[in-house]
Order: C-alpha cells, then sequence, then structure tokens
C-alpha cells in the first residue's frame, strides 16, 4: 500500500515540537453550528482537536461525522473511537469511513459505560477490549482486515490510546500501557495530571517505550469541579493545595485557566506535548495557550 502524507499532528510530534490538541463535544442533535464555531476559534491555536464519542455514555452526534466536519473546516481531528457501541464488524467499517473521508488521527477507548449516561438501558457491546482495537487498527494500517483478508486499500492512521499516571495504584494501568504500545499506539493523551511530580516520573519511563505523550490538562473551573473529581472520577486527584488556590481566588474560572497555563509551561520543559479539555469552556484555551 502507498504510504500517506502523514498528519500535521504525527509531524509535530516527531519533529520535537511541543504539541497541543484540545476537544469539541459534538452536539446533542443535528445542529452543528455552535460546534462549527468552536472549531473556527480552536483552528490557529491547537495542532489538532479530539472529537468525544458518546462522552459519558450521554447520546450525541456521531464522532464520525464531527471529524468530517472539522475536515473539512480545516481542523484536523483526533476521532475518538469506543469500544461501548460497536462490534468487530462496525468498528471495522468505520475505520475504512473515517479513512476515506480524511481522518488520519485516531484514539481507541473503552468507553464509559452505558450506566453512567442517558440511555441506561442500552446494550453495551465490548465486543473488543481497547488492546484489541488498537490491533485492528494496526492491522487496517497493514491493509489487513481483522479476519486477515486482504483489503482493497488500507489505512494508514497516527494511532493513539489513553493512560492514567495518577491511577493507584499504578501497576495494573503500567501492563495496560504496555500492552497497547506493543497493539500499535503512538501516542498516548493522559487523564487529568494535577500531581506535576508524579507525571514527571511516569514520563521519564513511558518516553523510553518511544511512544508520543500528552498530559492531560483539565480546566478547574471551580473548586465545586475539583471536589466532584476527587469524588466520582477514579484516576483523578486535585491536590487540597491547589483546591485551596481556586476557593480563594475572587474569579474562579480565571485561576483555573491560570493553573492550566502553569501546567502546560511546566511541561513544556520536558514532555510532548499536552492536551486540553476545557469542558465546555473551549472559548478559554487560547488565553490558556496564550500565557502557558
Amino acid at each position: 500500500m502507498e504510504e500517506a502524507e502523514k498528519s500535521n499532528f504525527q509531524k509535530k510530534l516527531e519533529s520535537g515540537d511541543f504539541a497541543i490538541t484540545a476537544e469539541i463535544c459534538p452536539p446533542r442533535g443535528t445542529d452543528v453550528e455552535h460546534f462549527i464555531e468552536k472549531a473556527r476559534m480552536l483552528k490557529d491555536h491547537v495542532v489538532a482537536a479530539n472529537v468525544t464519542d458518546n462522552q459519558r455514555a450521554v447520546m450525541r452526534l456521531s464522532s464520525l461525522a464531527a471529524s468530517a466536519i472539522l475536515v473539512r473546516e480545516g481542523l484536523e481531528p483526533v476521532y475518538q473511537l469506543t469500544c461501548r457501541d460497536r462490534n468487530r464488524l462496525a468498528l471495522q467499517s468505520d475505520l475504512m469511513g473515517a479513512w476515506t473521508l480524511g481522518v488520519k488521527n485516531i484514539l481507541a477507548l473503552t468507553g464509559d459505560h452505558v450506566n453512567c449516561g442517558d440511555h441506561r438501558e442500552a446494550k453495551p457491546v465490548f465486543d473488543l477490549d481497547v488492546v484489541q482495537l488498537v490491533e485492528t487498527i494496526t492491522r487496517a494500517n497493514s491493509g489487513i482486515s481483522l479476519k486477515g483478508r486482504e483489503l482493497r486499500g488500507g489505512t494508514d492512521f497516527f494511532t493513539g490510546a489513553v493512560v492514567s499516571p495518577e491511577a493507584d495504584p499504578f501497576d495494573t494501568e503500567q501492563i495496560k500501557f504496555d500492552k497497547k504500545i506493543r497493539a500499535g499506539a503512538k501516542f498516548f493523551q493522559s487523564q487529568a495530571v494535577y500531581d506535576m511530580d508524579r507525571f514527571k516520573r511516569f514520563f521519564d519511563g513511558a518516553e523510553k517505550t518511544g511512544a508520543k505523550i500528552l498530559a492531560g490538562i483539565l480546566l478547574l473551573k471551580s473548586s465545586k469541579m475539583a471536589h466532584f473529581l476527587n469524588k466520582n472520577v477514579p484516576g483523578v486527584m486535585v491536590p487540597q493545595a491547589l483546591i485551596d488556590e481556586v476557593d480563594a481566588a475572587p474569579d474562579q474560572l480565571e485561576k483555573g485557566i491560570e493553573i492550566a497555563a502553569r501546567q502546560i509551561h511546566e511541561l513544556k520543559g520536558y514532555c510532548h506535548g499536552a492536551h486540553i479539555m476545557a469542558m465546555s469552556q473551549e472559548s478559554s484555551v487560547p488565553k490558556i495557550i496564550a500565557l502557558s
């Protein structure tokens, strides 16, 4: 198969430049006007934007369709694909579809369980686990289906996965990380990072694998949000010192923006990049980047 041109995201990481990505959540319906506005706002500030796939198991416009919109708008997508909703037939079909629509970056995820979402009566699929999904993408990149049949035109995705550096205990997470690399993952976007020293220790080991690592920067909009994260999100722990700093600020969102920028500034000293998760505050992303 003729080698396709690499994505700008892949080129930037492989060049050694610090890469910044952000996240855009598709709309809960077919009105994409606001989605396009956010894409146009981010286009000149990030190298690529993740398109979430029914995040938190809440029904939204398909990540495939939304990724195609970003391609059309000139903002490179990172197409998120989860194991939750599709069997191996549908996963492979969507992979082929994404490639033909001009999508070059893909992030393989397990997906939040339907028990967390707005359609709890839905039947979860999980035909493949996330390691098998990464293997499926690697096979497609080699022009072969999961059944070993040669494809009439394959893919050449820049394949990524996620990692939780603050998972406790970390041993199980390390095993998953290693399996994803062996399956073919070339980059990792981490879950939210707040313990920067702990992340640095993780990065020092992970960098030796050759994988590109982007630290997850989750914008703290308020101290209330920080308490919610600590109580409800496994693998995320906001230190009390940061909570106190946000709580004491006259404008908690502005303080959260300042903290995110501070984290990215520190990461620029050693890490491959940062992935900003602004949680419906995409308008804050350019300010975070400018302050970093």
